[in-house]
């Protein structure tokens, strides 16, 4: 498949791209500067301060040492010579911070247990701000060296806001996770504090960033040209992202894919085949005479030796003359014989082989290419052994040139400009905990029979159901709506002055789950709505007394890069929309919401059978 073939940027006036791709172990940076009329490049910062030769002048490593006063001292330098600042000068190292960030779930939980704690008195957004404000120093120096003749391009840009960022993350993040990425952009001052600088913030997934850089790289096969399925895994220093897209045959654009399986993260990186090295060498020479050298031995099976591992024994670098055959130290050496360091590696390898053979099982398309990406997919010993495996499941496997592999934020950029991906597919069921009218012919009601309570109209009611609005794994296109009916009522009036909702998410394992208090803890908060607002034109109805009622349907749609959230609600019989096309007086609050690479635009209104009532609304996360 030839590379991508760009059409002139449409735009009206001139705007500057750029993507951060800052990685568990390495970062990098890319931008674009879209000029109306001329076809848009793809260009990576190449020059960052103390960075040597590290993947190819594209990549710093995601390092920040602080003074005890928690004062940036370095940045993007991994390596003093034969020193250690932390030991000489009393710096603090920071590294591996982005897992940190990781989903509430016991998987990430687990994974991040194996993490280096963060400084005293630094939380992961001040990290995330400090490495942040450095990336952004150094593009802007580097733009500014390499076109010398536009000095006053840059306060142009900025003096606009004509500068739009693209931040990439694994699949598995989550709204939260970008909504503290996006207050460390503002704090960072990429972007103000501003509902229009934070617009300027886009977020795209690892997985679909490495899929627009194959396109434009032109790394597509033949049988990805006849519309099968092909698998990006971006195995990376600290995730391993699994995702499945096809083309669209049927589209006008010939560059134009559908996501066709639901996308996966797991915590399998190169960091967890380092922490198994550490834990084995630990057990090792604890208590020997060579204890003192575990640190420089960890160290340089991290850096050295472990992408070089293949079928036989591994000698890593142990800063030590002395011998002992039992403990496997040779002069200057630690022998790992090639069982245990395999053994490092299986669950990496497993996980992958695991998850391609999942993504085929539930993709709507054959899966018959692998296409292997990221820091990881340097070790011949990994590629080798997803190659066996890929052989006798009749997948093949490709891992493209090492180049490809240090530029995700050129996929970030493409993302921004070509977006290639029209259609995704949801990663869980959401939906809102709601209470159900009971129905005595229904087996699982009659079992809940003790639970039932009467509603202010005298029905009886079961709470904890779980009202699935988005199904799982379903294909969501721009245009493709998912909505449900809703009510509330209540005995006072003023009850709905203050109306909130969750909007859930369930992870578990059952295909139709229905009750919040089974699996109960698969079941997430998306986002809080609330609503600030006073319900006014409320309708009155009497049955075994006084009460009122609001009724509204809650409506998801997904476009190309948003997923947003409506109420609806009937007037006249016919069904309105809130839009903000309906003006002030029909339109409330639009607040952007962040999740997986979306945007999130939640409209709030309170629906009345005579009319319309003004409910603004406010969207929160539960951060920790």
């Amino acid at each position: 498949m030839a590379p991508l073939a760009r059409s002139p940027y449409t735009g009206e006036s001139r705007r500057l791209v750029i993507a951060f791709d800052i990685g568990t172990t390495y970062s990098g940076v890319s931008y674009s500067i879209l000029t109306p009329g001329d076809i848009p490049e793809i260009f990576p910062v190449k020059r960052f301060p103390h960075q040597g030769h590290v993947g190819g002048n594209c990549k710093i490593p995601t390092v920040i040492y602080y003074d005890k006063q928690g004062r940036v001292c370095v940045t993007g330098i991994d390596e003093f010579g034969d020193f250690e600042p932390d030991e000489v000068e009393n710096w603090t190292k920071v590294q591996w911070f982005k897992m940190h960030l990781r989903p509430k779930s016991s998987a990430a939980s687990d994974a991040a247990d194996q993490i280096t704690p963060l400084p005293p008195n630094k939380t992961v957004i001040d990290i995330f701000v400090d490495f942040m404000e450095y990336l952004y120093d150094c593009t802007r120096k580097y733009i500014q060296q390499t076109f010398p003749n536009q000095p006053d391009f840059l306060v142009s840009m900025d003096r606009n806001n004509a500068i739009d960022f693209v931040l990439t993350h694994p699949n598995g993040w989550e709204g939260s996770q970008q909504a503290q990425m996006c207050q460390a952009a503002v704090r960072a001052k990429l972007v103000p504090d501003t509902d229009a600088g934070r617009a300027r913030v886009r977020f795209v997934t690892e997985g679909e960033a490495s899929l627009h850089l194959c396109i434009q790289r032109g790394l597509m096969t033949p049988e990805m040209e006849r519309g099968e399925g092909v698998l990006i895994v971006d195995a990376g220093g600290g995730t391993i992202d699994v995702s499945a897209y096809s083309r669209n045959l049927a589209a006008k654009e010939k560059n134009t894919f559908e996501e066709i399986a639901a996308a996966q993260c797991f915590f399998q990186g190169l960091i967890y085949v380092t922490n198994r090295a550490r834990c084995f060498i630990e057990n090792r020479l604890n208590g020997s005479k060579f204890q003192h050298n575990i640190k420089y031995i960890v160290n340089a099976f991290d850096k050295q030796s472990k992408l070089t591992f293949r079928d036989r024994p591994l000698y890593v670098p142990a800063n030590s003359q002395e011998k002992d055959a039992k403990l496997g130290m040779r002069i200057g050496s630690l022998r790992l014989e090639k069982e245990d360091v395999a053994g490092f590696f299986k669950p990496s390898v497993n996980c992958i082989v695991d998850a391609v053979k999942e993504q085929r099982r539930t993709a709507k398309k054959t899966i018959s290419t692998v296409l292997l990406v990221g820091g990881f997919a340097a070790s011949d010993w990994l590629y080798i052994q997803l190659e066996i495996s890929m052989k006798s499941l009749g997948v093949s496997i490709f891992r493209p040139d090492s180049n490809v592999n240090k530029a995700v934020a050129d996929g970030g950029v493409s993302y921004f400009i070509d977006h290639c991906v029209t259609t995704r597919v949801s990663k869980y069921a959401c939906g809102i905990r709601c209470h159900l009218r009971y129905d005595s012919n229904d087996e699982e009601h009659r079992q809940r029979s003790s639970q039932v309570f009467h509603d202010v109209d005298g029905s009886q009611h079961l709470r904890n159901s779980f009202s699935i609005i988005l199904p799982q794994d379903t294909t969501v296109s721009e245009t493709k709506e998912f909505r449900r009916s809703y009510y509330r009522k209540s005995m006072n009036r003023s009850d709905f002055g203050n109306l909130a909702d969750r909007i859930l998410c369930y992870k578990g394992s059952s295909p139709h789950p229905r009750w919040t208090d089974v699996d109960a803890g698969s079941y997430s908060t998306l986002c809080n709505v609330v609503d600030n607002g006073q319900l006014i034109n409320t309708s009155r109805y009497v049955s075994n007394g006084d009460y009122y009622i609001v009724e509204y349907d809650v409506v998801l749609t997904f476009g190309l890069t948003e997923l947003a959230a409506q109420y609806a609600w009937k007037e006249n019989v016919s069904r309105r929309y809130i839009s903000p096309e309906t003006g002030p007086d029909r339109c409330l609050s639009l607040i952007r919401v962040l999740r997986n690479g979306l945007s999130f635009s939640f409209l709030i209104a309170c629906i009345t059978h005579n009319g319309f009532a003004r409910c603004p609304a406010e969207i929160t996360y539960d951060i920790q």
